[in-house]
């Protein structure tokens, strides 16, 4: 399991063309899911996601978590962040996982971030998306289950 995260100042998505799910200062959150992924990767990327320590304190170091600021999460699928593009010049997914196996766990992820207390909006698994990101500092960051 691999997420993309950007630190914001806000964010939204809009799904088939209809109207944006929109957050304020927070996170967003590109999860890929990948082949043989489990619920102890998906356990271990929600922790590290919601303690990791990249927003600024008060002192302007990088020293509070999500959970510390009350910040929102967008958490949007994103298969391509298993996209191979090694060879020739067209990416391989074989190692994303298919919707049937990689829809429980992005609900999953998305219910587990809520159970954090984090105002969570989402896109739509396998659905056309316009994503804004205002990204904040900025700050992106790759982390990666330890199976992945």
């Amino acid at each position: 399991m691999r997420t993309l995260l950007q630190r914001v100042s806000k964010a939204g998505v809009s799904v088939n063309g209809a109207s944006a799910r929109s957050i304020g200062p927070g996170l967003v959150i590109l999860l890929g899911i990948a082949v043989g992924d489990t619920p102890e990767d998906l356990n271990y990327l929600v922790r590290k996601t919601v303690d990791l320590r990249i927003f600024n304190d008060d002192e302007g170091k990088m020293n509070r978590s999500l959970l510390d600021t009350g910040g929102e999460a967008l958490i949007v699928s994103q298969f391509t962040l298993y996209g191979d593009a090694r060879k020739g010049r067209r990416p391989s997914y074989t190692d994303a996982a298919r919707p049937e196996e990689a829809i429980p766990l992005y609900e999953a992820f998305v219910e587990a971030v809520r159970e954090q207390g984090i105002d969570v909006q989402t896109g739509e698994f396998g659905a056309d998306m316009q994503v804004e990101i205002h990204n904040d500092g900025p700050v992106t960051l790759i982390l990666e289950s330890p199976t992945a």
